[in-house]
């Protein structure tokens, strides 16, 4: 079996318990999660080998990290261990019309401060087929974009297929500093994958007819923004995750993959949330599993969606369902009933 590296930052996220706000918490539920190891996660719960690659500090929280990979089948051997600190996230979830709110503590986090040339790529891509990064590794530093930038010129030379989830977070960096970056990192990139708003603030490509605060979206306005993604860097493909936001727990789910001739669109679901942190991450996993199975775009599609519309229902960043239940929503088994 061949198998899938993900490289970033993983992080200790608190949050306080239930609803409550951080002004009202005297507790924080801790757990481990990150962007590109949320990937690795689904991909190994999905039956598939996924290796995980970052720095953490040598220390008892940098462990824990690693344990909590290690417990759902990641594997974690290419790890290295240094640095002063774990990068830390506070997340308060957010109800109705009051919007989630996250603060970051990540400054200075051992993936941060990673070297070139600390990595051995050649080791960690022996065997594999698919390579995973996001926007938000390279927007940790400028060391951390020149290992990213390292990593995908590595996988690019051996032949696998390097996927790019463009994850935007404005309180990394700007949208100059983030066009300027990644413009540079495209050109070894397949997969292409972002939300309503990641070509707009990475690269300047808006969709009209679309605003994302009201909830209103238009599959011709997407068409537009693949297909300028895709001429722009050539990308093999194009996914988009679609997102229709009645409040902060209502959500119209859906996706959209083009591959440079056909447009695909996958049905919706109306989820009612429970935790939507690792939404699209879920989502690059299993459009990741879907064509590492060798299903056809739209299949690969349908399982993304369905993938990442049970991830809404998951407490925590990771997607903690099976294949088999992915595969049972897709095809039509959405009515929640007790199963004995």
């Amino acid at each position: 079996m061949s198998k899938i590296v993900c490289f970033g930052e993983i992080m200790l996220r608190l949050a306080p318990p239930g609803y409550q706000r951080f002004t009202q918490a005297d507790t924080f539920e801790a757990v481990y999660g990150g962007g590109e190891a949320n990937v690795a996660v689904s991909l190994a719960n999905f039956g598939l080998e996924a290796s995980y690659i970052t720095k953490i500090p040598n220390n008892p929280i940098g462990q824990s990290a690693i344990n909590e990979l290690r417990r759902y089948g990641v594997d974690t051997c290419e790890i290295l261990r240094g640095g002063q600190r774990l990068g830390i996230y506070f997340l308060e979830k957010g109800a109705s019309q009051r919007a989630s709110v996250v603060v970051y503590d990540r400054k200075y986090s051992s993936i941060s401060e990673v070297k070139l040339g600390e990595f051995d790529w050649g080791r960690i891509f022996k065997g594999a087929k698919w390579f995973h990064f996001t926007g938000i590794t390279p927007a940790l530093s400028k060391a951390a974009a020149d290992v990213t930038m390292e990593a995908a010129k590595a996988a690019k030379k051996l032949g696998i297929t390097v996927s790019c989830d463009l994850n935007y977070r404005k309180n990394l960096w700007t949208p100059d500093e983030a066009g300027k970056v990644m413009s540079g990192l495209m050109p070894y990139v397949d997969l292409c994958i972002a939300n309503e708003e990641d070509a707009e603030k990475v690269f300047g490509i808006k969709a009209d007819e679309t605003e994302v605060s009201e909830g209103k979206l238009s599959h011709e306005a997407y068409k537009q923004v693949a297909k300028k993604l895709k001429d722009k860097f050539s990308f093999k493909k194009v996914a988009i995750t679609l997102r229709e936001s009645m409040s902060a727990d209502d959500n119209i789910w859906s996706g959209m993959l083009y591959d440079g001739e056909n447009y695909h669109f996958s049905q919706k679901y109306d989820i009612h949330i429970v935790d939507r942190v690792g939404g699209g991450d879920s989502f690059a996993a299993g459009l990741i599993y879907g064509m590492m199975r060798d299903m056809t775009d739209m299949e690969s599609l349908e399982f993304a969606v369905a993938a990442s519309c049970l991830k809404h229902s998951i407490e925590g960043d990771a997607n903690h369902v099976s294949a088999a239940e992915v595969k049972a929503l897709m095809g039509g088994d959405a009515s929640g009933r007790v199963k004995r």
